[in-house]
């Protein structure tokens, strides 16, 4: 039986680590947008690299401000927001051409969110096969590129 090693998912599994306060809030006060994987700052919103990716190129748009609603934004902030998803998944096809994209937002922990308390968008790239047995039965994923090289390729783009 062949054994792939992920030990960041048990951390992030078990939220070990987790750092207190909203990762959303804080990261972007980080002076080093590379090491916080922020590939691009607007207004309201910004464009951050997924630190557990489901694919190469998981990107997500992000309010500045803190909220877990929708009615939490206004509508300069929702405006901006869905302006960068329609910028993300271009910049994606331009860079990875994938065969289609993935976008969604869960609202809640009970909807599936992973950080409930502040709302985001996700963009993903897909592939034709990429979520093959491994993704679906053993919940493993094999990304073939580093987020260092995901984060020089995207952040060239935006």
């Amino acid at each position: 039986m062949d054994r792939l090693w992920n030990p960041w998912r048990y951390q992030y599994i078990t939220k070990e680590n987790r750092p207190a306060g909203c990762i959303f809030c804080d990261l972007p006060k980080e002076s080093d947008d590379e090491q916080s994987l922020i590939v691009h700052r607007a207004r309201f919103n910004f464009v951050i690299l997924n630190r557990y990716p489901y694919t190469t190129g998981h990107l997500m748009v992000v309010p500045f401000q803190h909220t877990d609603s929708l009615q939490g934004i206004d509508d300069l902030t929702a405006q901006e927001m869905f302006a960068l998803v329609r910028a993300a998944d271009l910049k994606l096809r331009q860079v990875y051409r994938p065969k289609g994209v993935n976008l969604g937002m869960n609202l809640g922990e009970a909807a599936g969110a992973g950080i409930a308390e502040h709302i985001h968008m996700h963009v993903l790239p897909r592939w034709i096969g990429d979520a093959n047995f491994l993704t679906v039965i053993g919940e493993t994923r094999i990304l073939p590129e580093e987020l260092s090289e995901t984060y020089r390729k995207l952040k060239a783009v935006f």
